[in-house]
Parts: structure tokens; sequence; C-alpha cells
């Protein structure tokens, strides 16, 4: 735990590149999540580790009052900067465990994307449904590296560098296709006994990246940015060397992003 605590508080420090390295959502994920959830402006939403407000926006343009808590003080920075136009958007410094709102307050769905693995297991899920008005919904989705078939043979390559420097994960390659991997997200939602499941859905798309643009991509990822330098130098020098043997001097990657949404028993 002392480790996971660590690594959640490292990607302050890539605040200013967060926004514009990682991917945004798809749009039919809002548009799911709103169906779903049948709810509709100005009702008051939470996010939960809100980083600069990449799932924020999206939101906060369609006309919702949202309450964002994020545990970087970097970070709420540049999301304070990102949502000043809209008047309804609050942002937190504060992590999700110890804030707490204002007497009498409600949320009539809270949302966390890509930041929900980050919170104490033991907290998070009574906690939200503490928050939530009656009948109200969590939605949860993280946006993971997926490998379809016919996935860039650049990461072929480049995982046996990894394997090298020692920064492998031992599992068996390559790893699932999107859809046989399992998300034990609507599993943890049941056991907790403050939800019940009412959708879940998959998002699979693809990115281009040049060399500068996918390392830059690599400085928002905890491991990465916690890396011994020299591995990381090391790292980076081959994936620049790889790419610049490409006709074009581009890789693509995929990503999967698996939405569940739960109401509150």
């Amino acid at each position: 735990m002392a480790h996971h605590l660590r690594l959640r508080t490292t990607f302050d420090s890539v605040a200013g590149s967060y926004q514009n390295a990682r991917p945004d959502y798809p749009a039919e994920l809002y548009a799911d999540l709103l169906a779903i959830t049948a709810i509709t402006p100005p009702a008051h939403l939470l996010e939960v580790g809100c980083g600069p407000g990449k799932a924020t926006l999206p939101l906060a343009r369609r006309g919702f009052g949202i309450t964002a808590v994020e545990l970087g003080e970097a970070l709420a920075a540049e999301a304070r900067r990102r949502l000043a136009a809209f008047a309804g958007v609050s942002v937190v410094t504060s992590s999700f465990e110890d804030w707490e709102p204002p007497a009498g307050v409600r949320f009539d769905l809270a949302y966390a994307a890509t930041a929900w693995k980050w919170v104490d297991p033991e907290v998070k899920y009574a906690k939200a449904a503490e928050l939530l008005t009656e009948g109200g919904h969590l939605a949860v989705w993280d946006a993971d590296h997926a490998f379809p078939a016919g996935f860039d043979p650049f990461f072929t390559e480049i995982q046996q560098v990894y394997d090298e420097i020692g920064e492998g994960d031992g599992a068996p390659w390559p790893p699932p296709r999107p859809e046989e991997r399992f998300d034990p997200t609507a599993t943890e939602f049941g056991a907790s006994g403050r939800f019940t499941v009412v959708g879940t859905r998959r998002y699979v798309w693809s990115s281009r990246y040049a060399a500068d643009e996918y390392l830059a991509l690599l400085d928002t990822f905890s491991g990465h940015i916690a890396m011994e330098p020299a591995k990381r130098q090391h790292l980076y020098q081959e994936i620049r060397r790889r790419l610049a043997a490409r006709p074009d001097g581009r890789l693509t990657r995929h990503w999967s992003v698996v939405l569940t949404i739960g109401r509150r028993l």
C-alpha cells in the first residue's frame, strides 16, 4: 500500500503536460454515461481524481455542476485554470479519502476517470454511496493499453527492452485481446454491497504517435515517472532508435476503456 500511495502522487510532477499527452475519452462514452444514468443538467456531479480536467471539461460543457476532487496541488491548479469559464465547477485539493463535502450536500453521479484504482479499496465504495442521492449512480472507467489482433509489432520489440532492464511485469506475451480481458470493476461494485451494476460498455480505438509524442505520453505514466533515470534513458533511446528506422517514424497504440455504471442501493 505504501508503494501504491507513493505512485499515486507522481502524476502531480507532470501536471503541465498530462492534458495534452493523454488521449481524450471517446464521445460515445459520455453519450452512454448520460443515457444509462438518465442524468441531465443541472445535476450535481462529483469527480474523484480529476487530474487537469480531462474528463471534467466534456461534462462541464454540457452544463453540469461538478465538484472535482484532486489530490495533487499542481494538477488541481491546472484543472482550475482550464475550468475557469464554468461557474458551476469547483476543484478541491484533497484526497477523496480525506475530503468531506459541506453538510447536506449530495450528488446525482460520482465518477472517476482513470483514477478509481488509486483510491483506498476499504473506503471508496462506502464513501461514494454515502455521498450520492437516493438512486444516484457511480461510474468508473480506465484507459488501458490494448492489444487487438494485428497490433503494432513495435510493442513486441520494445517489450524485450522492458524485460532487459527489469521493468517487465512477467506476464505472458502477447497480452489478451481487449474482448478477452477480464475487468474486475463490475465484480467489485457488487461485492461492495453498495451498488448494483446497471451498465457496462467497452471502447477500443487507436492513436498514432511520433517519438516525441509517445515519450510525452510515457512521461505521464506512474511507472515511467518513478523509473530509475538510467533505465528510463535507455528505454527512451531504444524507442527513438526503433521509430527512426520506420518510414514515417510513427507507431500505432491502441486504447481500451471499460465503463462500469452502478446504481446506489
